[in-house]
């Protein structure tokens, strides 16, 4: 190369593949024809892009990572450096049998330069920062509520291992907590053990009331007002489920199709055959556990409400369990859901 001349890469492509942990990345950065180099570099998006513009300016560079842990803050970072990030499903890397048994770091950031050059792997959907906080706030309550209920369960527990009866009517109302509260123990250490689980269980409690009352505002806003009341027109949704719905699936349009957004949402079987032999081994294990979860039980809600519902569990249940015949009436309820968020109109139940 001539001196002073310089480095021009415009017009072709580089691919780096990143393998991403807490205080490393290991990155595999390949040309359009060659691997260039792999290294392992401090977790920093602003490195990585230094060493991309001094070898290869000009060039377009495209980059992908495995959702996981670190969230999407690097792809945010990524594209502000004007890398074309791409954030993947680890189970939709196509790996080697020796990929698998000879694991590494290295091994693995490799196998996605190598696939993206390809075009052999998708990107997931990338939600953006206010989305991915919208959806923390729901699923802190979620979280909040198992915790809840595993609080009330020790408390059953420690009632029953000791032989006292646990009070039936206004279960868990505040005058039912008041009247455990007044159970006493022989010594003060037993005491002192049911009262710290009576102390946490009102604790998480009033973290749960302060949760709802900030998801109800955050309903109320411009971003997700219309969109909840369209929702609530179907039955089953109440505002809670609406706000779940609407911060897991983000925009309805990203889904083609019924069947992509029943995928998504773990309501098709898992389906495996060899040669001739095709078998179904139950509700795939591939899913969006919220959304999964939040649709089964608005589905038993709507199978009470819903007269077409009603007819087609009636039916599912002849001829299945009442736990399977849900998930099928889950796919209708997901359809309603999908026509009223589509077609931004309010659902009118069938005439029966």
């Amino acid at each position: 190369m001539d001196k002073g001349s310089k480095l021009d890469f415009t017009g072709q492509h580089i691919y780096i593949g990143m393998d991403i942990h807490k205080k490393s990345w290991s990155v595999s950065i390949h040309t359009e024809h060659f691997e260039h180099k792999t290294f392992t570099q401090p977790p920093e998006v602003k490195k990585l892009a230094y060493y991309l513009q001094r070898n290869f300016p000009g060039a377009t560079y495209h980059s992908v990572y495995e959702a996981g842990f670190s969230g999407f803050w690097i792809h945010d970072q990524l594209t502000q450096e004007g890398i074309r990030s791409m954030v993947v499903n680890p189970a939709d890397v196509p790996t080697k049998h020796k990929e698998k048994a000879g694991k590494a770091d290295k091994v693995d950031c490799r196998k996605l330069a190598r696939t993206l050059r390809s075009g052999d792997i998708n990107g997931i959907y990338t939600p953006s920062r206010t989305e991915v906080e919208d959806r923390h706030l729901i699923r802190t309550r979620q979280s909040m509520v198992r915790k809840q209920t595993r609080c009330k369960n020790q408390i059953k527990a420690i009632l029953f291992f000791y032989g006292i009866p646990f009070p039936e009517e206004g279960h868990w109302s505040r005058n039912f907590i008041n009247r455990i509260e007044t159970t006493r123990m022989e010594r003060a250490s037993g005491d002192l053990a049911l009262k710290a689980h009576l102390e946490e269980l009102k604790h998480l409690r009033q973290i749960i009331a302060g949760l709802n009352k900030a998801i109800l505002a955050l309903s109320r806003t411009d971003t997700y007002r219309d969109k909840v009341l369209l929702l609530r027109s179907v039955p089953g949704i109440s505002t809670l489920t609406a706000m779940t719905l609407l911060t897991e699936l983000y925009d309805i349009s990203r889904f083609s199709s019924l069947d992509k957004l029943a995928s998504y949402a773990g309501l098709v079987p898992d389906i495996r055959s060899s040669g001739e032999t095709e078998y179904t081994a139950g509700i795939t294990h591939r899913r969006n556990p919220a959304l999964r979860t939040v649709l089964i039980e608005a589905s038993w809600v709507a199978a009470r409400k819903d007269p077409a519902l009603i007819i087609a569990f009636n039916k599912f249940s002849l001829r299945m369990k009442k736990t399977k015949a849900i998930v099928h009436i889950a796919r209708k309820l997901l359809n309603r859901i999908r026509f009223v968020l589509m077609n931004q109109e309010r659902y009118v139940p069938a005439v029966v």
